[in-house]
């Protein structure tokens, strides 16, 4: 490698252990290595915000906004009330109950929608409810980020690597379906097991809480139930349209401003307020973030990495499976799994073809999407909804540190990992 790609590689580790041991805000870490990365030429800025391969990713930042904006109108109808009185009351106050509720409706929900998305909208209700029984919100919001990252995993549309692996191999929304769903099913109902031991010591049970939950009404909570209405109805548009992406081939961000756009202007909300809730550190950590791993990018780093370890496996299709499914995650843990699956992709498409096409060799691109859905999970800055909680809950009064997430985030990402082993080799390598 050039002395520009070792310098980046630098630059980023640097980054990381800044944003991980938290000594400077994220957001001035991910700006500063950007800066840096831009100022040694390890990327220009016709990469770095023009680039598809290497640049900020316009459509993850703009869907964000544009949710982000939609969420902030329902915000001021109530509706979020109302949801978590419903969650709390079908718990019974249990917390355990509770948290399996809300970890499998985030995990359904993400399996139609991106996961960014779910967690924007399940985030609101999370902090209402365990205000009401006077839980602590912090346990609930990692359960339910890494519940949209398995959920996501099980369709096309659930995860944006996904939708880079389908059009890079050819695939459909049915082949996710019947190729991820299944194992993803099996993961969910372990990792709601997990749950339970994980997250044990913060299951405090108030019966007095919890009875003054059960008397309330939660149709009182509703505010507006004009502007309910209106937004549930855009709101929905904006989710068929994400689930028709294949025939209608609107990206999810133009999706998501289009549907921002109509409900500002078709309402009385104000400017103002529809902005409110915009989660801006959240979107520059993004930005600066994006800038960074393009430079690895730019300057071959992640390649290399990839073409290494596609060689080592030496053309034996069951040790590049496994060989592919660990090293997604790992990579997935520290890089944003969005350019790591682009890059690697190219590479993927490769060994397919070598290893029998559509036939045998497809198990890889399984691989793949297993490892780099999965492994979003092991760290705070692994996936985009991850990085989007942790803004949230700073931005509501609690934070999330970045070992608080990961010390759950490395056991659920190796269990999961794990078990997609003998699935993978079961079904598709005997």
């Amino acid at each position: 490698m050039t002395v520009t790609a070792w310098l980046s590689v630098a630059v980023f580790l640097f980054a990381y252990v800044l944003i991980a041991t938290e000594k400077i805000h994220r957001v001035a870490a991910a700006l500063g290595g950007a800066g840096i990365m831009l100022l040694i030429h390890a990327t220009d800025a016709e990469a770095a915000f023009f680039a598809e391969a290497t640049g900020i990713d316009w459509n993850v930042i703009f869907l964000l906004l544009g949710m982000m904006i939609i969420v902030g109108v329902l915000k001021q109808t109530g509706v979020f009330e109302y949801l978590a009185i419903w969650a709390a009351k079908r718990a019974r106050g249990k917390p355990y109950r509770l948290m399996v509720l809300l970890v499998v409706i985030t995990a359904i929900a993400s399996a139609l929608l991106d996961n960014v998305t779910t967690v924007l909208l399940i985030a609101p209700v999370t902090f209402l409810v365990c205000e009401r029984l006077a839980l602590p919100v912090a346990p609930f919001l990692i359960a339910e980020v890494m519940a949209s990252n398995i959920g996501g995993a099980a369709t096309l549309v659930g995860d944006p690597p996904n939708i880079i692996i389908a059009s890079r191999g050819g695939l459909s929304f049915n082949d996710f379906l019947v190729h991820m769903a299944p194992m993803v099913i099996v993961l969910m109902i372990v990792y709601i097991g997990l749950c339970r031991v994980l997250f044990r010591r913060s299951f405090r049970y108030d019966p007095e809480r919890a009875a003054e939950i059960m008397t309330l009404n939660e149709r009182e909570a509703i505010r507006d139930s004009r502007l309910l209405w209106q937004s549930l109805a855009v709101l929905a548009l904006v989710m068929a349209a994400f689930v028709l992406h294949p025939v209608l081939h609107y990206e999810p961000s133009v999706v998501a401003l289009l549907g921002a756009g109509i409900l500002v202007a078709a309402t009385k909300v104000t400017t103002e307020e529809a902005i409110s809730e915009i989660e801006w550190p959240t979107l520059t950590f993004f930005a600066g973030l994006f800038v960074m791993v393009g430079a690895l990018v730019h300057t071959g780093v992640i390649g290399r990495v990839s073409e290494a370890a596609a060689e080592a496996t030496q053309g034996q299709l069951g040790l590049t499976t496994m060989g592919l499914l660990w090293a997604s995650a790992g990579v997935s843990a520290v890089v944003d799994n969005i350019p790591y699956v682009a890059t690697m992709s190219p590479i993927v498409e490769g060994l397919v073809q070598a290893n029998g096409g559509d036939g045998p060799g497809q198990v890889l691109w399984w691989a793949l999407a297993f490892g780099a859905d999965l492994g979003g999970n092991a760290t705070a800055v692994g996936a985009a909804a991850n990085v989007v909680v942790l803004g949230i809950a700073a931005r509501n009064g609690h934070p999330i540190s970045f070992w608080q997430f990961t010390k759950y985030g490395l056991v659920v990402t190796v269990v999961t990992i794990a078990l997609c082993v003998p699935y993978l080799w079961l079904r598709y390598l005997m």
